[in-house]
């Protein structure tokens, strides 16, 4: 066996769903900042690729579709670099639809990309982060898991498990250098959407460009104060006010959309 590489003088990020929208943006953002050394995870090579050569990123291969390749790509990371300093865990895919009419394959898919690969991914390269004391996780939620949305329950669901996962690990790690972001984006400009094959319902959104979201996250490792970004902002009121009177909000997401 190969003797395990030495830590790169450069902090690590490893990016997941690196191949396009927030997850190639991120890529991007960090690559200007000359100070950190990327890992990049994405499922179509071709646009991995480019975004390789384009921010000097080593490619990293796994299938999230099955939550076991996570443990490859962890893996995969700490032989690459020596260990993982930031995780941005952008790699996501949804499924827009009656609930009833969701097929199985879609359901397992959902929420093998969009939380179970997640969970093994953080549970798998946190432990080198605590050693270390030192570390930050990212987790891409969505304001669909704060206050759930119309015809995409499964998606939804997967969001708001991210969402009390992040809280519970927020109290383990109380003290251990090691902190928690959750991303919280609406309608983002990215090829989501044409993905699932489902536009966005709510035409009145403004999309928000990858890009925003990005220096957002990249704001938010470096100066290690934000463990929760709304984009936009002032998403941050509907998801309160859904905490606060679920009851009250139902009324007025039924009412207004």
């Amino acid at each position: 066996m190969s003797a395990r590489p030495t830590r790169a003088e450069r902090p690590v990020v490893l990016v997941t769903g690196a191949s396009s929208g927030i997850g190639a943006a991120v890529a991007a953002r960090f690559a200007a900042d000359a100070g950190w050394q990327l890992l990049l995870h994405g499922r179509d090579e071709e646009r991995l690729s480019q975004v390789a050569a384009r921010t000097g990123g080593t490619i990293l291969d796994a299938d999230l579709t099955d939550p076991a390749s996570a443990d490859q790509l962890a893996r995969a990371a700490v032989e690459a670099a020596g260990g993982v300093d930031v995780l941005v865990a952008a790699a996501g895919i949804g499924w827009a639809g009656r609930f009833v009419s969701i097929p199985l394959s879609a359901i397992d898919e959902v929420l093998a990309v969009d939380l179970a690969s997640v969970v093994r991914l953080v549970r798998l390269l946190l432990p080198q982060m605590i050693e270390r004391r030192r570390g930050r996780v990212v987790l891409m939620g969505s304001i669909a898991g704060a206050v759930g949305v119309e015809d995409e329950a499964v998606y939804s669901a997967a969001k708001a498990a991210l969402g009390v996962f992040a809280d519970s690990l927020r109290y383990e790690l109380r003290g251990s250098g090691v902190e928690i972001c959750l991303v919280l984006p609406g309608v983002v400009d990215t090829p989501f959407f044409v993905r699932r094959g489902t536009p966005c319902r709510d035409t009145n959104l403004k999309p928000v460009p990858a890009e925003q979201v990005a220096e957002a996250i990249w704001r938010a490792v470096v100066r290690r104060n934000r463990s929760e970004l709304f984009i936009p902002g002032w998403l941050r009121l509907p998801a309160r006010i859904h905490g606060v009177a679920p009851a009250v909000f139902r009324r007025l997401a039924e009412r207004f959309g």
